[in-house]
Order: C-alpha cells, then sequence, then structure tokens
C-alpha cells in the first residue's frame, strides 16, 4: 500500500491524518483533482457538506472523486457520508452518488444534542462520537451493515464506498481507521494482482 488520502477542503482532516497514521498508513492531505491520482484510498472528513460540495465543485473534483471510488476504497465521515449517499434529506441536497443509501443530515440534533455512544462495530462495543450526526434513514440492494449504534446502522459498506455518521477519529479507538486500510490494502493488492 502507498498512501491514504484525506480530503483537506474543510473539517476536521487533521484528526482524520492523525488516525490513519496511527491505524498504520501514510497519511495525504489532498485538496486537488490531482492529489488522488498516487493514492490508493480516500477519507472525506466530517465538516459542512453544503461547504464541501460547493468546495468540490469550484475545484472540479466531483467526477475525479466518483471515478476514484469506482476504483478504490473511499470512507466518508458524517459530512463525507452525506456527501458520498445517492440520496440526502433534510434538506435535499445532491451528493456523489457512491454508495446507495439515503441520509437525514443533523438527524441526531442540533450542535448541543452531540454526544458520545457505545456501538457495535462488528459484533464488538465501539465509542461513537456522534457531532450534528446524519442518520441512514435507506439501505439499498448490496449495502452492508458494519456498525450500529442501538438499532440504527451508522457504518456501512457498498464495494469500495465507506459510509459512517459518526467521527471515528475523535476516539482512541483505531479499529474504524484500521478496517479501512484493510479495504485499501485488499484493493490495492487486487489492482496489483490484475497488471
Amino acid at each position: 500500500m502507498k498512501k491514504v488520502g484525506v480530503l483537506a477542503l474543510q473539517g476536521d482532516f487533521e484528526a482524520h491524518s492523525w488516525a490513519v497514521a496511527r491505524a498504520g498508513a501514510e497519511p495525504v492531505l489532498a485538496r486537488t483533482a490531482s492529489d488522488l491520482e498516487d493514492l490508493d484510498g480516500l477519507v472525506i472528513p466530517g465538516g459542512e457538506s453544503t461547504t464541501m460540495l460547493k468546495l468540490l465543485n469550484a475545484g472540479g473534483m466531483v467526477e475525479p472523486l466518483i471515478e476514484f471510488g469506482r476504483t478504490r476504497p473511499i470512507f466518508g465521515t458524517c459530512a463525507g457520508a452525506i456527501l458520498l449517499a445517492k440520496e440526502v434529506e433534510n434538506p435535499q441536497q445532491a451528493g456523489l452518488g457512491a454508495i446507495d443509501i439515503s441520509i437525514r443530515r443533523n438527524a441526531y440534533g442540533r450542535q448541543i444534542d452531540s454526544s458520545i455512544r457505545e456501538g457495535r462495530f462488528q459484533g464488538s462495543p465501539v465509542e461513537m462520537v456522534f457531532i450534528r450526526a446524519p442518520k441512514i434513514s435507506r439501505l439499498g440492494p448490496g449495502v452492508e451493515v458494519l456498525a450500529t449504534e442501538g438499532e440504527d446502522p451508522v457504518m456501512v459498506r457498498q464495494g469500495n464506498v465507506m459510509a459512517a455518521s459518526f467521527h471515528p477519529e475523535l476516539s482512541s479507538d483505531a479499529r474504524i481507521h484500521e478496517a479501512f486500510l484493510r479495504a485499501v490494502r485488499a484493493a490495492h493488492t487486487n489492482a496489483v494482482d490484475k497488471t
């Protein structure tokens, strides 16, 4: 595996960079479409999804990100999950349509309602930080649930795309980022085997 990028347009990209490094990969801050070229995987952090979408459009990064997710692993958290979703509610918003889910913005409440909760990741307890978090309200065919909080799916995967409604970068538990890095390694190995 070469490098894992963290989209660094807006949001808490530094915390994700530290989490990627802690999980065992070299993080690279990605700010332009050309920054994506040498990456094996990409994290889209939380932040403000409307602002991030405007910055992606202004920088000509929407199509390169969609193409990236077709061929290499991409992981969106909170606002990043909103951007990756096929359908966005509250209010409706365009997204990249990279994963067949519907997601409802700010469904866990406003900033004052932010919380740390215990969820389940692959059957084990895990700390989850929710900050103005979206809720996954619909799962399309082929979408796998990786983590839950209560009965709610909070982390899902479809093909190369993973999305989480919480902030794993704000926890000291590295298992979420480690799972993403395993997906990156597997995709990189498959790509190398095909050449």
